[in-house]
């Protein structure tokens, strides 16, 4: 399934995409898209529903993120091999976790916002995973169990704050606006194999990123039983899996972002975002 949440910012409805790539109204049959509805059994119980049944919904709404009630945002840092060697540093050992604030989401296409005084702001296209039951100290053999789905994230990241600010990752990646997430969530069972997904993103129509997610240092189900080591996953909660190269940051001369640039970013079968930069 693909699940979706749409309309004004804060007012969100659940929906669904059905086979013919419409956007459906789900809250005929639940409040929103979130912790509960994550669960196995509440996915199932979606599956139940005939997407036709469901009233089809006209035009072109916002798509918000497609999960609400997201209790933290974990990100992992240095996760794609080529993006470790474009940043000029050795391979982690184990997995570089941070945090990014749940009050810098927004939908896959709401623009980016500035800060101000920001001079290096960076993207960064990404494999989200969302977790669907709590995960506690999980085997690798377990942890996809845990898993209800992946989506779309883009990373965006302040890089001063980030690196020269006392090398506190978290300031340069919880500014508003820094954590476009979506289109939808598209549930595990649609996702064959997430170590084989190819992701990619655009700047103003030019090629940045190009990658695999078969590049990844630490794959999907060890980056889940790792971060459960260190803390509780709770259903709803985001790991953001790393960036292939590409980034801002990595180019000879470097370039970040500018009022007017333009994104657009997609990983295979999980949809496409596209966000404007303005002055925030």
């Amino acid at each position: 399934m693909k699940l979706v949440r749409y309309g004004s910012s804060g007012r969100e409805k659940p929906g669904l995409i059905d086979g013919e790539g419409r956007l459906r109204d789900l809250s005929v049959a639940i409040e929103d898209i979130g912790p509960a509805t994550l669960s196995p059994q509440g996915l199932n119980s979606l599956r139940s529903i005939a997407p036709e049944s469901l009233p089809r919904v006209k035009g072109r709404p916002r798509l918000g993120p497609p999960v609400a009630g997201i209790s933290k945002i974990v990100g992992v840092g240095l996760n794609y091999r080529d993006h470790a060697k474009e940043a000029g540093l050795a391979l982690p050992q184990e997995p570089i976790l941070f945090m990014k604030a749940t009050t810098s989401l927004g939908g896959p296409d709401d623009p980016i916002l500035l800060p101000s005084g920001s001079a290096k702001t960076d993207w960064e296209v990404e494999l989200a995973l969302v977790i669907g039951t709590t995960a506690r100290r999980v085997p690798v053999a377990r942890a996809l169990e845990h898993v209800a789905g992946y989506c779309i994230a883009n990373d965006v990241s302040e890089r001063e704050w980030q690196l020269e600010r006392g090398s506190q990752w978290d300031k340069g990646k919880g500014c508003d606006s820094f954590g476009p997430l979506g289109p939808w969530l598209v549930t595990a069972d649609e996702v064959a194999d997430p170590q084989a997904l190819r992701l990619w993103l655009e700047l103003n129509g030019e090629r940045m990123q190009d990658g695999s997610t078969a590049d990844m240092v630490f794959g999907c189900a060890e980056l889940v039983s790792v971060t459960s080591a260190y803390m509780t996953l709770l259903p709803g909660d985001v790991i953001i899996t790393g960036t292939p190269a590409g980034v801002g940051l990595g180019r000879r001369p470097q370039r970040f972002l500018r009022p007017g640039d333009r994104l657009r970013l997609g990983i295979d079968g999980l949809g496409v975002q596209e966000q404007q930069v303005t002055a925030g």
